[in-house]
């Protein structure tokens, strides 16, 4: 197994998962984190040699140093720990927006910081935030979503400035269609949106995956926003 260690945050669960088990079939060791200690470290039990689980909530950023101390090394960093969230300008829940906002904003960047100390400062070293296609096709109740994944664009550049010659770069999913979130939606509903894509079908976990990896190990690639949508801005 590779000595190269890659930061899951948000790693228990959906496209997350997938990215610390394809992670874990290159020979690299995986750090996981989720909210719950004992889940995390029950995920990644079952994820086998090389996993490890520790316990993170991006949305209490004063909290992050601290929970990510022993992590010793990090050669790679994705932050897929997302929120979703309804919330229209008409009935605005500020709770509820400024949570979001900490979340994704001032948690992926403390997050950064807090590991930045473990990164070779070279261009090996990759980081990947999680945006979202909402930032560019916005729908009813999407006012702090859209916002916040259209910040994502802009903290990329700053970090990619920053810290170079690491490279910090952004993946925006759009519908994924075998994501838990949307697998579960009722019959016809997915068939509504590939409506909506060149080829009539959605992008997969799979696709993102492999847009990730990208990412996170490409020497020339900084400083990007990566749409994963199977082209549904074109229609």
């Amino acid at each position: 197994m590779s000595e190269r260690t890659i930061v899951v945050v948000g790693g228990t669960s959906g496209i997350g998962l997938e990215i610390a088990k394809d992670c874990l079939a290159r020979g690299e060791k995986v750090v996981i984190t989720g909210r719950d200690l004992s889940r995390t470290q029950e995920i990644a039990r079952g994820l086998g040699e090389g996993a490890r689980g520790v316990a993170l909530d991006i949305s209490e950023p004063h909290s992050i140093a601290d929970q990510l101390a022993d992590i010793e090394r990090v050669d790679g960093l994705v932050l897929a720990a997302i929120e979703r969230d309804a919330n229209s300008i008409r009935d605005y829940d500020i709770d509820r927006a400024v949570r979001l906002v900490t979340l994704k904003l001032v948690g992926y960047s403390a997050t950064v910081r807090a590991l930045l100390d473990r990164m070779a400062p070279t261009v090996d070293t990759g980081i990947v935030l999680f945006g979202g296609r909402a930032k560019d096709l916005p729908y009813p109740g999407s006012t702090t979503v859209s916002s916040i994944n259209g910040g994502v664009t802009g903290l990329i550049n700053t970090l990619a400035l920053e810290l170079a010659p690491i490279r910090v770069n952004a993946i925006h999913p759009g519908i994924i269609g075998d994501s838990p979130f949307w697998a579960s939606k009722p019959e016809g509903v997915l068939e509504q949106y590939e409506q909506h894509t060149p080829g009539g079908k959605l992008a997969t976990m799979a696709d993102v995956v492999d847009a990730t990896q990208f990412l996170l190990r490409n020497r020339g690639v900084s400083a990007v926003n990566l749409p994963v949508d199977r082209g549904t801005v074109l229609m």
